[in-house]
């Protein structure tokens, strides 16, 4: 996830769901009481209790960040703490201990969106490469990502970025391969979003400065604005979430029923409209403050120290 701005037609014409309910009424307008708050809470342990398709998943504990080594006993501890809550994980990493992710997943009966982060060194590159299809030969990759949002940071060129994806795909000819990115740089990359056999979706209201009551109905139009690109291909919302607290972007404020209410929301579409989605995230990240600000720490439904804050 990259903090981003983007011009949009966030309006509020929110249409019910089929049983005549409306999306973003959990905390549209002012703050619930606490009877309504206790309402989300025990709404949202429903959905987790029923599982949901699934959780964007790091492991990282304490002051550790990206290029720190991750133990197997940590992926462990962690992805207990979430399996009774989830069909699938996404990884993000295929080194530093996170290519073992996919295969402790399995273990426990998790499927997994593998993934291969990239940037701008071609070594660190190489090595993620590798280790995902290492992992997918071995057999614990359902689907592999190669790239995050690399097109949005300008880390790859385009001609960069679709070598990368042949090369995978010609390895793995079995596993479904894709690319992650926000939903309009598909539109703006068809050659992209033609060499994937699967098109990875990042879709952020909030990032995007949108307020929460209009929240729901934006992400929906960034997802169909993604099927319509994809020629008929598989297309998977691989981030979508809300903030707890932080700093307001423009018109999207954190807060912890507006993070609760847009997990509702979020799910109630998916599981109704057959949407693969993976939730932005399992746990809360500290070293997110330093990239995203105050805000980047606290997208979680598990904090830092893996406690569930909403239950």
């Amino acid at each position: 996830m990259s903090k981003r701005w983007m011009e949009g037609s966030c309006v509020d014409d929110r249409a019910p769901w089929a049983d005549g309910t409306t999306p973003g009424t959990g905390t549209a307008g002012n703050a619930p009481n606490a009877a309504e708050f206790d309402a989300l809470t025990g709404e949202l342990d429903a959905i987790l209790r029923a599982r949901i398709h699934g959780f964007c998943f790091s492991p990282y504990i304490g002051g550790q960040a990206p290029g720190d080594a991750v133990s197997g006993a940590q992926i462990r501890d962690r992805l207990t703490i979430i399996r009774p809550y989830t069909k699938w994980i996404r990884s993000f990493s295929c080194t530093d201990g996170h290519e073992q992710t996919p295969r402790i997943a399995h273990e426990m009966g998790l499927k997994t969106l593998v993934g291969a982060w990239l940037g701008t060194d071609p070594r660190i590159n190489e090595r993620e490469i590798e280790g995902a299809i290492a992992v997918a030969r071995a057999g614990h990759a359902d689907l592999l990502a190669v790239g995050n949002e690399v097109l949005l940071r300008e880390d790859l060129s385009e001609d960069e970025l679709i070598g990368h994806l042949r090369r995978v795909k010609e390895a793995v000819p079995d596993v479904p391969v894709g690319y992650v990115d926000a939903y309009y740089l598909f539109e703006e990359h068809p050659r992209v979003a033609a060499e994937c056999d699967v098109l990875f979706t990042n879709c952020y209201p909030f990032w995007e400065g949108c307020p929460l009551p209009q929240a729901i109905t934006y992400m929906q139009s960034m997802y169909r604005r993604t099927v319509a690109v994809a020629a008929g291909k598989r297309v998977v919302i691989s981030e979508t979430g809300w903030p707890q607290t932080g700093t307001a972007f423009h018109g999207a404020i954190p807060s912890a029923a507006g993070a609760i209410s847009y997990f509702i929301d979020t799910c109630r579409w998916a599981a109704r409209d057959g949407i693969e989605l993976f939730y932005f995230a399992a746990f809360d990240e500290a070293w997110k403050a330093g990239i995203e600000g105050d805000v980047g720490a606290y997208w979680g439904l598990w904090d830092r120290d893996g406690i569930a804050k909403y239950r």
